[in-house]
């Protein structure tokens, strides 16, 4: 079977799952997050190793708790992610999107013509973002595209939209994104997932060194587009989001890589920490570390539950 024709068999069995009532797709995403534990799977091992990286100095039973509420969040925020990618965006944005904060920034951003770099961490829902964004005008996404082809195909019918233009993460990506920004568009980039060696300098994340990506720096330093973090947070338990759009430091496009990608950490850090179980625990941030540091991957020896 063609990629194109299994994604959209995929699409409608999805369209199939989320039809049902939000309050049983709620307890099948517990089910999944609670099996997750019970079985001590991936993502359970990975957050565990995270949250002792990230935050060495709770004790043992509140990173315990923070573990279970992050994975429950995860599979509910995959559940909802199905839901939004099978229902109208603009429907979706009307219903589940309740409070708008920072909508006339970006507004007046796009309206300067100077381009836009839309700096949104893995927090909340950012698909409710993606729709959010697209509703405003063109946007051009950054996306890692998956190894199997039908996963690809999957992301371009979900995300698709007349607004909505998804770029490949790979060499020609970034002169595709200089032509936007340099046309007075608007670009977004999910920023806290870590680039290949030479694509990023490693700066502190949550007190441990990660490499971080230079991509936001290259693009804001030589094009003068205008820089702000954006990202949708839950506020209840019914698919229901809050938009936040907020200004990021001038020292984002700083010609020096450690003050930029430095600055563009601590930003990350601090929208994760508005509401930890909201961020993406379940990515391995860590693996590489500082050449020369003598440092191992963190996550070779996940550790299990005794």
């Amino acid at each position: 079977m063609k990629p194109e024709r299994a994604a959209k068999l995929y699409h409608r069995l999805a369209t199939l799952l989320t039809a049902l009532p939000w309050s049983w797709q709620r307890a099948l995403a517990d089910a999944l997050a609670w099996l997750w534990g019970r079985l001590d799977a991936r993502e359970s091992r990975v957050t565990r190793r995270n949250l002792e990286l990230a935050y060495p100095e709770l004790p043992a039973v509140q990173r315990a708790r923070l573990h279970q509420d992050v994975l429950r969040t995860t599979a509910r925020q995959a559940l909802e992610t199905l839901y939004l990618w099978t229902h109208d965006p603009a429907t979706n944005l009307e219903r589940h999107l309740r409070e708008r904060h920072g909508q006339a920034l970006y507004d007046a951003a796009l309206a300067a013509g100077k381009g836009v770099i839309v700096v949104a961490p893995h927090y909340g829902n950012w698909e409710l973002l993606n729709q959010w964004l697209a509703s405003r005008g063109p946007i051009a996404i950054v996306y890692a595209p998956p190894e199997n082809p039908v996963g690809d195909a999957f992301l371009q019918l979900a995300r698709g939209g007349d607004n909505v233009r998804q770029v490949r993460a790979e060499g020609p990506a970034v002169r595709q994104l200089f032509k936007v920004l340099k046309d007075g568009g608007a670009v977004g980039i999910l920023p806290d997932q870590q680039p290949k060696n030479g694509d990023g300098v490693f700066v502190p994340f949550f007190g441990v060194q990660a490499l971080t990506m230079t991509l936001v720096n290259r693009l804001a330093e030589r094009t003068g587009a205008t820089v702000l973090y954006a990202w949708c947070e839950r506020t209840g338990p019914d698919i229901e989001f809050a938009l936040h759009v907020e200004p990021a430091p001038a020292q984002i496009a700083d010609p020096d890589l450690q003050v930029a990608a430095g600055t563009l950490s601590a930003g990350i850090e601090r929208i994760a920490r508005r509401d930890p179980a909201q961020y993406q625990w379940t990515y391995k941030r860590y693996t590489l570390r500082p050449p020369g540091s003598g440092e191992c991957d963190p996550y070779a020896t996940e550790r299990h539950p005794h």
